[in-house]
């Protein structure tokens, strides 16, 4: 070996980006892409709504009020069934209650395609939304405390942009649908084609296991003394519950408070077409891929706090720049990016600090509940907006519930306590 290929093989290798899935073993990666992929699968089934609304809406006459009921039931339903998936994992472990979440969601997502009236559909994806939010404890509980401390904020981060991705195929496969079939047919083949992450349950029981710290934490259980999810609500974690539930308040509902109301008032107040066009939506769906993405790394260099407040305040920059300046269809085509951007990336350090925040025998009761106490809550700033504007402006109304969102995601981040880099416990 000549002496430049010897300093060369002596050379230590680059950092790169991707170092961190290089140095995980195999069973970390099967629990990474399977959470990523039940995170996809779960955004697939849940944005499906959105898109046949408009269909429902020419073919049976429903009104916007019963439209917008079918999307809160569904939020509520789902807040509810993501405590009690929280509570599940802690009792039947955080493997089995993915799979069943999963198994329900894709059940319920099947049979609105089956409806026959309004009725029948706000029954069935009013239960759909309980597997919806469970799904989203269990998997970010899992993926949080198999990875390492040093790297879970970019590993969890990069599950939670797996929602995207299953955004992104929900419109391909709405496209595709409609113009092959009748929109008579169409939706309700858009509705059935969500049963298929059933089969993706096979794959998660055959391959992937329980974290070894929820395992040790079980097997050292007294077992007259079982983990009880009301723990979370003793005095010495109390204040922690409420704050982060406060921090997930703020989060969902500053998302909530953009994506719903903003283009109705793009498209009414302001006039604007773009917001009809697939290019739109694109760059909604793009923004919100790499906002994830690259909040998912700049949680853990900046830290669970500081990247709450950068994404917050960029959050709130983009509401600003919406209602408050004069845009045109093209300018507001590219401010598309930055709106799913900020607004999606905020949800990337989430799953990892909430993990870190709480013991493991009852961190799934306290993430479900955290977070799905906070989507209860987002739930209703829709609802609060639309009253609020008939007595202001839709912009002014927008604009107020998203600074009281920021504003209390900055609070509640900053009340809370750093945990970048926390090693979990088996206790």
């Amino acid at each position: 070996m000549s002496a430049p290929e010897t300093l060369a093989a002596k050379a230590p290798r680059r950092a790169g980006p991707f170092d961190w899935y290089r140095d995980i073993n195999q069973q970390e990666r099967r629990t990474f892409w399977s959470c990523k992929i039940g995170y996809g699968l779960d955004g697939m089934d849940t944005q499906m709504l959105s898109f046949v609304i408009p269909t429902l809406i020419a073919l049976w006459g429903i009104t916007s009020a019963e439209a917008g009921l079918i999307h809160t039931s569904t939020l509520l339903a789902s807040a509810l069934g993501g405590w009690i998936a929280g509570i599940l994992s802690d009792r039947i472990g955080r493997v089995r209650t993915l799979q069943l979440t999963v198994l329900w969601f894709a059940f319920f997502t099947f049979l609105c395609g089956l409806a026959q009236n309004y009725e029948q559909l706000l029954i069935a994806r009013t239960l759909m939304g309980f597997g919806f939010g469970g799904e989203w404890t269990a998997g970010a509980v899992l993926i949080g405390e198999v990875i390492r401390a040093k790297n879970r904020g970019k590993a969890v981060g990069m599950v939670q942009s797996g929602w995207a991705l299953g955004w992104g195929l929900t419109a391909l496969l709405y496209a595709l649908l409609f113009s092959l079939l009748p929109p008579e047919d169409a939706w309700r083949g858009l509705f059935m084609l969500g049963i298929l992450p059933a089969i993706f349950v096979i794959f998660v029981r055959r391959l992937v296991k329980d974290p070894e710290v929820y395992r040790e934490t079980r097997a050292r259980e007294v077992p007259s003394n079982p983990a009880r999810f009301y723990e979370i609500f003793a005095p010495g974690i109390l204040s922690t519950t409420l704050r982060a539930s406060l921090l997930a308040a703020g989060a969902q509902g500053g998302y909530y408070a953009i994506t719903f109301w903003l283009p109705t008032f793009l498209k009414t107040e302001r006039g604007l077409s773009v917001l009809s066009t697939g290019g739109y939506l694109a760059m909604v769906i793009a923004g919100s891929y790499v906002g994830y993405v690259i909040s998912a790394y700049l949680t853990d260099i900046l830290g669970r706090k500081k990247n709450f407040v950068l994404f917050a305040a960029g959050s709130f920059t983009i509401v600003l720049l919406y209602t408050q300046m004069p845009v045109s269809n093209a300018v507001m085509l590219w401010l598309g990016f930055p709106l799913g951007f900020f607004a999606s990336g905020i949800f990337s350090g989430m799953g990892a600090f909430l993990t870190e925040l709480f013991p493991t025998r009852i961190r799934g009761s306290g993430q479900g509940f955290c977070y799905n106490s906070g989507r209860a809550l987002a739930a209703l700033f829709p609802l609060l907006i639309g009253l609020l504007s008939q007595h202001v402006p839709l912009s002014v109304a927008i604009g107020t519930f998203a600074a009281v969102s920021y504003g209390v995601v900055v609070l509640a981040a900053l009340s809370l306590p750093e945990t970048r880099g926390k090693e979990l416990e088996a206790r």
